[in-house]
């Protein structure tokens, strides 16, 4: 299974950006996905998932309210809507699968993507 993020870039404060992840499986319809973010320096963090109907989210507390996760299982893709980003959002995001289940943590999940580096300016 692979998984492509793309989406990242530079943006101002306050700005909008809309990552993507396709992954080349079918079976993706039955994954749980999620988003995962590392800036320099940190560890690896939690930022957004989806169930893999699409009817249960759940996100990190830093990003409620301004990002949203959704997915297109026809077009094996998934989504992170960000908005009002702020320079802390600053970090390589990384999409990734979980093929059974419905978890948080970075370990649950099986297969990860390359990351897409999301700069935001003060």
């Amino acid at each position: 299974v692979q998984l492509q993020a793309s989406g990242g870039g530079l943006v101002q404060a306050g700005g909008s950006l809309r990552l993507s992840c396709a992954v080349s499986r079918a079976t993706f319809t039955r994954y749980c996905m999620g988003w995962f973010r590392q800036a320099p320096g940190k560890e690896r963090e939690f930022v957004a998932a989806i169930s893999w109907r699409g009817v249960t989210t759940h996100y990190a507390g830093s990003v409620k309210g301004r990002f949203t996760i959704s997915r297109d299982n026809a077009k094996n893709t998934v989504y992170l809507q960000m908005n009002s980003l702020k320079p802390e959002d600053t970090a390589i995001y990384y999409c990734a699968a979980q093929k059974t289940g419905w978890s948080i943590p970075a370990d649950d999940y099986d297969y990860w993507g390359q990351g897409t580096l999301v700069t935001v300016s003060s």
